[in-house]
């Protein structure tokens, strides 16, 4: 499936609105790997997304579902942020929401993979058990788990994985770490994770965090991914479902910098620093999907009200690097890098 693209490239599944049919379309028409994010739908919305694709694009594609983890936050620590984001509900006049927790309707879009047979279906927050990946696979899925350690690696392959997608601490959004604490976040980088993934495990590789150029792309090659996932380097072009202001911060001088933070979601994940991550991230408790009920309403507000600083505004580490262009130039781009990058390398070897 990996080695058959054309180009080795995968747009990121992102989930919260960036990743659309229309997007995942155009980057497996100009022959990389479109990706949907099922994470934050309902079942049936999935469905309405995988049938809107097929209409197109004949290209494979993928879904991106997050795995349930196991419901152990700290009720205390919940019922204090809740408190503390009183005055952020202020501010824009709504009402937080309960900080529940649920399962984002897994065995429902499981279903769903089944009926629709996904050729390619990836997880993220977690490992299936050999059972849910064999019933995928009976249908005809591809399957990819993504991992932040070789520890999640050596699981991942031993219950039935495909391929892998090993993702170093320079990606935005989400980290797919499988422990849901702080002791369990690895913050080894790309291409040191790469080294060490490929020492315990032979399935394919893809690579994850930060990738934004061609010679990026041939770095990771290099060090043995056979297809680079790019996720931040789309959030720009007209077919993302990024909010405008969302996509306006990512080339704003104002955000310097991005860094991992609990304060959105209750899950580690890297974006822009703002005002929000700055006052919360230190008392944010690890408990999702609880806190990303609890902001999810005023995150839509500020999006609402054209205010960043209280938006999660997901990027990599390489976010400057996004380019406003429609996804077809953007890959077509990505191309003629990675083939300058190529032909720089085999002159440097002879």
């Amino acid at each position: 499936m990996l080695r058959s693209l054309q180009l080795p490239i995968i747009q990121a599944p992102m989930a919260g609105g960036a990743s659309t049919p229309q997007l995942a379309a155009a980057v497996s028409n100009g022959g990389g790997l479109g990706f949907l994010a099922g994470g934050y739908k309902t079942a049936e919305e999935m469905r309405s997304e995988i049938k809107k694709i097929r209409g197109l694009t004949t290209a494979p594609f993928g879904v991106n579902v997050f795995v349930p983890g196991e419901n152990k936050a700290d009720e205390q620590e919940l019922v204090s942020y809740k408190a503390e984001l009183a005055e952020e509900a202020k501010r824009f006049g709504i009402t937080l929401e309960a900080e529940k927790w649920d399962d984002d309707e897994w065995e429902e879009k499981l279903a769903v993979l089944r009926e629709e047979k996904v050729p390619v279906v990836s997880f993220t927050f977690g490992c299936p058990s050999r059972e849910v990946m064999e019933s995928l696979q009976a249908h005809g899925s591809f399957i990819i788990v993504t991992v932040t350690s070789k520890d999640e690696a050596i699981q991942a392959v031993q219950e039935g994985a495909d391929a892998l997608c090993v993702q170093g601490m320079e990606a935005g959004g989400h980290r797919s770490v499988f422990r849901n604490s702080k002791e369990a976040d690895d913050q080894t980088s790309l291409l040191v994770l790469l080294q060490q993934v490929r020492d315990v495990v032979k399935v394919p590789l893809i690579a994850a965090g930060g990738i934004m150029t061609g010679r990026d792309i041939a770095s990771v090659l290099a060090a043995g991914a056979c297809a680079a996932q790019l996720g931040t380097a789309f959030l720009r072009c007209p077919e993302s479902g990024a909010h405008p202001v969302h996509k306006a911060a990512l080339a704003d001088p104002q955000f310097q910098t991005t860094a991992v933070t609990r304060a959105f979601t209750g899950r580690p994940a890297r974006g822009l620093v703002n005002r929000f991550f700055l006052q919360h991230d230190a008392t944010a408790p690890a408990a999702y999907p609880q806190v990303h009920h609890l902001t999810k309403q005023l995150r839509k507000a500020a999006a609402q009200h054209g205010d960043p600083h209280a938006m999660a505004l997901w990027a990599g580490q390489g976010y400057r690097l996004a380019k406003a262009l429609p996804a077809a130039e953007l890959l077509s781009l990505l191309r003629e890098q990675l083939k300058e990058a190529w032909a720089e390398r085999m002159v440097l070897d002879l």
